[in-house]
């Protein structure tokens, strides 16, 4: 059976730009966010009562323009669960590369307790140099676009030509992300953890540890904590991050990619899902990589299976309804952020076909994109599908429509090409 995770991106709507513009900062309208939250709440609500896997939002920051204002999500996710029945409640994700990893594991944890396992994490190692820079200034982190993945595209306006600094910032990105994402299994999956990184020091400092613990000191944490929490010299050498999660090891996880082979080798050796956010020639190149790097750790899974498609599905009675529907509500944020952010030359002057050529916009007759996903999954049957919607441009009762007739009239055509069965978690990374 096919997965549908729904992810929402906060869009806070505006009749036009020039309403956005008199609104400025819109992102900071108390009514407009509020009455955002109010329908947000409302289709959760309704994809766990349409069946859905997943739901998710994003982690952003300072969109003061009101295009992706996403600062919290796991504040959304406790909410959520209490709200709803049988639907996962998730990230699609923290960015890792500018987070405390303890307090990512910690918050995690407690979700998956809330939901009793109704949960799944997210990790990405960010793009948008506004916050990702200033969030993730204590640790150097900046933006990156993966050198790789611009390498593979032969319409970027670098490839072949790769420049230094984004060689050098994509590496210190990753090797933060890398690090972070490994303190976070180890605070999962093990009673006590200590961890020498570049970045992270547990404890700090970790050469002679925590010395000045009063508990230690009386023989507290030494009778009552985890075993090797302090050493013989009487120092922290080790801590336990409490909870552990609900869920045995953990909670599934997801990791975002836009074309990186690495981020997909990644994930292949720790028994994460990948989440793809490219056109269906990038997924295959990408799966094939997931595939063969997990079958050599270990992980005996079909091709597709454990790895996740991204798709933004508009859908109308006929193809001018569709195309209408795209252009109404992600046109704004098309041409004024997602055209922008890349290194592509983009027409924008004809919305439909420049969203159409990326291979995640799919809009049409529930026919049509009914042929068109069945003819994605017959080469690539991922057994996860998220489907984003830039909710509240587009209205609440739309973005229900939508999934009304997806749950309804096209996943039982995709259910036919993915035969998984639910797995329990797991990953190469435990205990590490």
């Amino acid at each position: 059976m096919l997965k549908v995770i729904l992810q929402l991106y906060a869009v806070i709507p505006a009749a036009n730009e020039a309403e956005r513009a008199a609104l400025r900062p819109i992102g900071r309208n108390r009514e407009r966010y509020q009455e955002a939250l109010s329908g947000w709440h409302e289709i959760i609500k309704a994809a766990d009562q349409l069946g859905l896997w997943g739901v998710a939002t994003i982690e952003h920051h300072f969109w003061s323009e009101g295009y992706e204002c996403g600062p919290n999500p796991g504040v959304l996710d406790a909410y959520w669960a209490a709200i709803t029945k049988n639907v996962r409640v998730g990230q699609l994700g923290y960015v890792m590369s500018t987070q405390n990893p303890i307090r990512v594991a910690e918050e995690t944890a407690i979700l998956d307790h809330l939901t009793r396992g109704r949960c799944f994490v997210g990790f990405a190692r960010g793009y948008q140099s506004r916050w990702t820079n200033i969030v993730g200034q204590h640790l150097g982190t900046r933006a990156t676009g993966s050198p790789s993945a611009i390498s593979a595209d032969p319409g970027h306006l670098f490839a072949g030509e790769q420049q230094q600094k984004d060689l050098d910032d994509d590496a210190v990105n990753r090797r933060l992300f890398e690090e972070e994402v490994d303190i976070v299994i180890k605070a999962w999956t093990q009673d006590s953890l200590e961890y020498k990184g570049q970045a992270w020091q547990i404890p700090f400092p970790f050469d002679r540890g925590v010395d000045d613990w009063p508990l230690a000191r009386n023989g507290v944490t030494q009778r009552l904590g985890a075993p090797g929490e302090v050493g013989p010299d009487g120092s922290v050498r080790r801590v336990s991050v409490v909870p552990a999660p609900y869920s045995r090891p953990h909670p599934p996880v997801f990791c975002a990619t836009a074309g990186s082979p690495e981020s997909a080798e990644f994930a292949a050796r720790r028994g994460f899902i990948p989440l793809y956010f490219t056109s269906i020639a990038n997924v295959l190149r990408l799966g094939t990589r997931y595939h063969e790097t997990a079958l050599t750790s270990g992980y005996q899974l079909s091709f597709g299976e454990k790895q996740a498609v991204v798709r933004m599905p508009h859908l109308g009675n006929t193809m001018e309804e569709a195309h209408r529907s795209l252009i109404d509500y992600d046109g704004d944020i098309f041409r004024n952020f997602y055209a922008s952010m890349g290194r592509r030359k983009v027409d924008t002057s004809d919305v439909v076909k420049a969203t159409t050529q990326f291979g995640m916009w799919v809009p049409g007759t529930v026919q049509h994109v009914r042929q068109q996903l069945v003819n994605e999954w017959k080469q690539f049957p991922a057994e996860y599908l998220t489907l984003i919607y830039h909710y509240a441009q587009m209205p609440k009762e739309v973005v229900i429509r939508n999934l009304e007739l997806f749950m309804r009239e096209i996943k039982p055509a995709l259910d036919e090409l993915t035969p998984y069965t639910e797995r329990p978690s797991q990953s190469a990374a435990a205990g590490r």
